[in-house]
């Protein structure tokens, strides 16, 4: 049961992701300011997609694309090894949090890298 929902919520949120990032290159295609930004986000999910349907529970704190606005830190910009190890680390109780810990724990270290791979992809296309 536990596994059928997991899989329905991703292909939700993938339905989620595809429909937003046609209306995103809709968008890029009529606002030349926004282009670089939204183009690096359709470069990382060409790769892996799951990267960035995992990556969307992150951007509730981490604000889109992982830049933040409040107190909690931005990732946007942080190479994807360093996501990866910190996110192993919350994982395994070598760093500790309440929060994070606790989300590390949910995802697999294959989950892990995705999403590291996808917010380290947004931070090398800044440009």
């Amino acid at each position: 049961m536990a596994l059928n929902l997991r899989v329905w919520l991703t292909a939700c949120a993938f339905s989620s992701a595809v429909i937003t990032s046609g209306s995103v290159a809709l968008a890029a295609g009529s606002s030349a300011k926004a282009k670089p930004v939204r183009e690096s986000a359709a470069k990382a999910t060409e790769e892996n997609p799951r990267g960035l349907v995992l990556s969307l529970s992150c951007t509730s704190c981490h604000g889109t694309d992982g830049k933040s606005v409040g107190i909690i830190p931005s990732i946007y910009g942080k190479p994807t090894e360093y996501i990866e190890a910190s996110m192993l680390a919350f994982k395994s109780g070598a760093r500790y949090s309440t929060v994070m810990s606790r989300h590390a724990k949910g995802y697999t270290d294959e989950e892990i890298r995705l999403i590291a791979e996808y917010f380290g992809r947004l931070s090398h296309n800044k440009k």
